[in-house]
């Protein structure tokens, strides 16, 4: 199969959010498209995928031009989408969701389950994914929800694959195994177009390059004549640091401390302490527990034993609304799940953990609150039309820049911030990191929980390295590089 858009135009309002875009794509190769938020990548593909219709151009498969109004007319012609934002109905289990649209029944029109869950059971097989088809998605951490969508798009025998961002909550291993089956799909002759802002695995990966900016293509190619610096110029229209940043150091007194913190299995006798003005990095492999400790201590997870203790004093945290008026702020790695509300615009999710502070007699001050958002929107360089749109309508870095000004607003002493460049472009990137420094600079203790070996070596202070809910290790900045963190993660000493 072969696609050609020519010329597509998309506008939503006054937004031009495309203009006279084409791109190309055959069976059996890679194409990678980039593009910081906002550039128009996810709104290309909505119309490829029939979620949206264009304005203006043309699309054409095998020379023949198409039209798509819906989904279904997309997946019909074989196109496969797999979005950012993930579309798996939890109250289903694994294999329902692998079947939606497309179920198998028997000859009297009912359900064939035994063979739905073969089927689902042989598509894991393949990836090497321990999965039991019958499991509730609702009990599935984020990055097997990713790895289901995945497999699901695969068992479609689609032509073309579109990945939205298909690896952002996944670990290295899980990359390794998707990026095997993208070389077999290759093979087959399924072409693929990777959306992705982690240009280390565009060079990995893809065999092409095209890159959008303000929803206009500036530049395409092969993707083994250019440096990753390169393709990050060409996103951003200027040159993206890479360097370790450094900041003016002001460490304070102990604002935390954990003492034998411990819940089950998910983490045991954890011992950690965070001072003032410092960024601590907490980091392992999918099912450490560092996000379920962190919830812990923000009140939204139990715990079994041990302290916490604030500014030296023993504290006992029983609910979110609790930790957040002792001065927690937590930032959650399932934006689409714990961050936003979707039903509410922009100004309302910026302003939702502050409602509280400014408001008299039950009445919400929305000038105050506007004022705020409208100093994070610059600072942030949160890209919108106007902030009373829904918070949808933005692409999903944008979201987290808005979920981000919602904890800055609340002016927290700690700061927990659970993969808080998920789904962001190399600028936007590049931006947040600037904020973390400065909020430390200001004396507010920042804890980053990543998996991503290169965020914690740039911006952290130290590191503590879990392994199956416990600590496996602690290093310092000096003894940090992805050699280090890495041995330490699956166990080693």
């Amino acid at each position: 199969m072969k696609i050609k858009m020519r010329n597509i135009r998309k506008s939503f309002g006054s937004n031009n959010v495309l203009k006279d875009v084409s791109l190309e794509i055959k069976g059996g190769e890679i194409l990678a498209l980039l593009g910081e938020n906002g550039a128009g990548k996810s709104t290309l593909m909505n119309i490829l995928g029939g979620v949206h219709e264009r304005d203006a151009g043309s699309i054409f498969i095998n020379e023949e031009e198409v039209h798509f109004t819906n989904p279904a007319d997309s997946l019909a012609a074989g196109i496969a989408f797999i979005h950012q934002e993930l579309n798996l109905i939890n109250d289903l289990p694994i294999y329902e969701n692998m079947f939606i649209g497309r179920e198998i029944k028997n000859k009297f029109g009912i359900l064939n389950q035994k063979q739905m869950i073969q089927e689902t059971e042989e598509i894991f097989r393949q990836m090497n994914v321990d999965l039991d088809p019958l499991r509730m998605v609702s009990t599935l951490d984020s990055s097997y929800k990713q790895i289901v969508e995945i497999c699901r798009a695969m068992m479609s025998d689609a032509s073309i694959i579109i990945m939205d961002e298909p690896t952002t909550s996944l670990t290295e291993q899980e990359i390794d195994r998707v990026f095997e089956m993208m070389k077999t799909m290759r093979e087959y002759h399924v072409g693929i177009i990777f959306i992705s802002h982690k240009l280390n695995e565009v060079k990995q990966i893809c065999d092409r390059y095209v890159v959008l900016r303000d929803g206009v293509l500036v530049s395409e190619g092969e993707v083994q004549a250019v440096t990753t610096d390169e393709l990050a110029y060409h996103m951003v229209g200027k040159s993206v640091r890479t360097e370790t940043l450094s900041r003016e150091k002001n460490i304070g007194e102990e604002v935390l401390k954990l003492e034998d913190f411990t819940f089950g299995e998910e983490f045991k006798d954890i011992n950690l302490t965070v001072r003032e003005g410092e960024i601590i990095g907490v980091t392992g492999l999918l099912g450490d527990g560092r996000s379920e400790l962190f919830q812990a201590v923000f009140g939204a997870y139990p715990k079994e034993s041990g302290s916490v203790y604030l500014k030296g004093k023993r504290v006992e945290i029983h609910s979110t609304d609790q930790a957040i008026k002792e001065g927690i702020g937590y930032l959650p790695r399932n934006r689409k799940e714990n961050s936003i509300l979707e039903d509410m615009t922009i100004m309302e999710n910026s302003s939702i953990t502050t409602w509280s502070k400014y408001s008299k007699k039950g009445l919400i001050n929305f000038q105050i609150h506007e004022s705020i958002f409208n100093q994070h929107r610059k600072s942030l360089r949160i890209r919108m039309q106007d902030p009373f749109d829904l918070i949808t309508k933005l692409s999903g870095g944008n979201q987290q820049k808005v979920v981000l000004s919602k904890w800055l607003a609340r002016n927290p002493r700690i700061l927990i911030l659970d993969n808080p460049t998920q789904g962001v472009d190399v600028g936007a990137k590049e931006e947040i990191y600037d904020i973390i420094l400065k909020l430390a600079e200001e004396g507010i203790a920042i804890i980053i929980l990543s998996g991503e070996a290169q965020e914690i070596i740039r911006v952290c202070d130290s590191v503590h390295v879990m392994y199956h809910g416990k600590m496996q290790g602690f290093l310092t900045k000096q003894e940090m590089s992805e050699h280090s963190i890495m041995r330490l993660a699956p166990g080693g000493r």
